[in-house]
């Protein structure tokens, strides 16, 4: 949640009087431009310009215990340990606060002689304006940086510890619990008949979704998919420093929380995208994601855990408003509101669709398949990436094959299109729209999905991007150049397609969504109108990303630090 800032002056009546001496710039080893004291529930937070030191709260809540030195030690030493896993560039170190003749300071650990009174995380200071909360607000959130987020939090979770199996972590309790324990809060907050049938309605749907998925569940645990994540991956747990993005504010306190299923971490992500009107990043953000961990089975749980933390938020805005009063009690039970609607939809059922791309290598299938998945919104599968992961290569690995040979050859081809088809079966049944990024220049592989779509009863498509030929050399020979791309479609590739392509026939031609993508600028097609003269509703609609800087007002420096 985002930190509430207190005047030094009211800030400091609640501060321990052997710790008030820290709000003096004689306290700190550093020139201090500034001191601002802000609080959580938790901690005490004091910014000085370049640095922040958080000082936990001598508090017992019972699921978190900082009630002795020794305790509040070990969570500042847990805190720098998780987090220096995403961030090591914003968690410094552990401090010393020690009493000196002129009262508290910080000093360096294990300093000879000292007194130790407390311990505080260093941390690098940044402005508010920076979180990426307000980076979106302000419309500055660049979608490749978001990719790259993605990517670094695929790679976090690929390298992170799986549970023991003796661990209890993802157990059936372990995942129901957490679950459960939102609806007493937010029934005893519902003030009108509507909302009691709404949290009831959720509340059945999530005890139904449990019980289907318990084999699912105990399936990722036995795989090793509940691993130390973040626990709290929100968008005001991330910053935009120097053009990338890192996650921080982890949760420290507790394992429960934090030892859990990967698709439960990016899932709140996803929530509090899809929650401030931008569920089409979500879906980018996700299907990067899964691109790095191939983790497509996991997303049979997604909805299941998008709705739990909806629900999260809902019940933390409850508990919040029961200590406000007027307009900030009334906009916190509105967000509390707005995020049971957003967890109710996605428990309504949805008409899931297959969507194949078309087209010669250039033509643009990859660029129009990542902007009909995030508006749509569903789940992208390239076969460039699948290809490779079947070879155990990564997506931008060059594979060095030459046309018709190693990983290109027609055994590696029929192995890719079938793999693409299972994995497209299992989302489908799990309710969600898949997109197939493939040339599917041969009929044979388009039926092969016809037959797919019409064995689970889901409407097929065919999206066909095309361009002229001189314009695909020219992105062919560009992206051959860059080699920073799945692809590995050289010229040669192309002129082999030129002649052996089966462009869709007669009877196809009802499935097809024509798409010219050498169009500049304004003359290109709009995809969702494209879409929607094919029946297709986009859920998300295009934004057009704003120069940094653009939309609110500058806002105060802040370490930002959410706990």
């Amino acid at each position: 949640m985002s930190v509430p800032e207190s005047s030094v002056d009211a800030a400091a009546a609640a501060l321990p009087p052997l710790l008030r001496p820290l709000l003096g710039k004689q306290a700190y080893p550093h020139p201090v431009s500034a001191i601002t004291l802000l609080q959580t529930h938790i901690s005490w937070v004091l910014l000085t310009g370049d640095y922040v030191y958080k000082i936990k709260k001598p508090v017992d809540f019972g699921f978190l215990d900082f009630s002795t030195l020794e305790r509040r030690r070990e969570a500042c030493e847990a805190e720098l340990r998780l987090n220096h896993r995403l961030a090591p560039e914003l968690y410094l170190g552990l401090v010393q606060v020690i009493r000196s003749d002129g009262g508290a300071r910080i000093g360096d650990v294990d300093a000879a002689g000292a007194e130790v009174v407390e311990y505080a995380v260093r941390m690098r200071q940044f402005g508010q304006d920076a979180q990426l909360d307000r980076v979106l607000e302000c419309g500055a959130l660049e979608p490749a940086a978001l990719l790259q987020l993605a990517a670094d939090i695929a790679r976090f979770h690929l390298d992170a510890p799986a549970a023991p199996a003796d661990s209890g972590f993802g157990s059936d309790q372990a995942v129901w619990q957490p679950v459960e324990d939102n609806f007493g809060v937010l029934e005893a907050a519902a003030a009108t008949p509507h909302q009691r049938a709404q949290i009831a309605a959720v509340r059945q749907w999530c005890r139904a979704c449990f019980r289907a998925l318990r084999g699912r569940l105990e399936d990722r645990r036995r795989h090793g998919w509940i691993r130390e994540g973040h626990g709290d991956l929100h968008l005001a747990n991330l910053v935009l420093i120097e053009g990338r993005i890192r996650a921080f504010d982890c949760i420290e306190f507790s394992a429960d929380l934090r030892w859990i299923d990967v698709i439960s971490d990016v899932a709140f992500l996803m929530m509090d995208l899809a929650h401030r009107g931008r569920g089409d990043l979500a879906y980018r953000f996700i299907n990067r994601y899964l691109e790095v961990t191939g983790d497509y089975a996991g997303i049979d749980l997604l909805d299941f855990y998008r709705v739990y933390r909806a629900l999260v938020r809902a019940k933390v805005a409850v508990l919040q408003a029961r200590t406000s009063s007027g307009l900030e009690r009334r906009a916190l039970m509105s967000a509390a509101q707005t995020h049971l609607d957003l967890a109710q939809s996605w428990t309504l059922p949805s008409q899931p669709r297959l969507l194949l791309m078309h087209g010669l290598s250039g033509s643009g299938k990859s660029r129009v398949s990542a902007e009909v998945s995030a508006l749509l919104p569903a789940i992208r599968l390239r076969s460039d990436v699948e290809r490779k992961r079947l070879f155990g290569l990564a997506a931008e690995a060059r594979s060095g094959s030459a046309l018709d040979h190693g990983i290109y050859e027609s055994d590696s081809s029929e192995r890719t299109y079938a793999r693409l088809a299972d994995l497209a079966r299992e989302l489908l049944r799990s309710g969600h729209s898949v997109v197939v990024d493939a040339t599917f220049l041969r009929r044979a592989d388009r039926e092969r999905f016809g037959v797919l779509a019409a064995e689970l009863g889901v409407p097929l498509h065919i999206l066909a991007c095309s361009a002229p030929d001189d314009e695909l050399r020219r992105r062919v020979r560009k992206r051959a150049e860059k080699g920073a791309d799945a692809s590995e479609a050289g010229v040669e590739v192309l002129e082999r397609q030129f002649a052996t392509v089966e462009p869709p026939a007669a009877d196809e031609a009802a499935l097809v969504i024509p798409l010219a993508t050498d169009l500049p600028g304004a003359a290109r097609p709009d995809v969702c109108a494209a879409l929607a003269a094919h029946g297709l509703v986009c859920r998300y609609r295009r934004f057009r990303t704003a120069t940094a800087g653009a939309g609110s007002a500058p806002r105060p420096a802040s370490a930002s630090p959410s706990r």
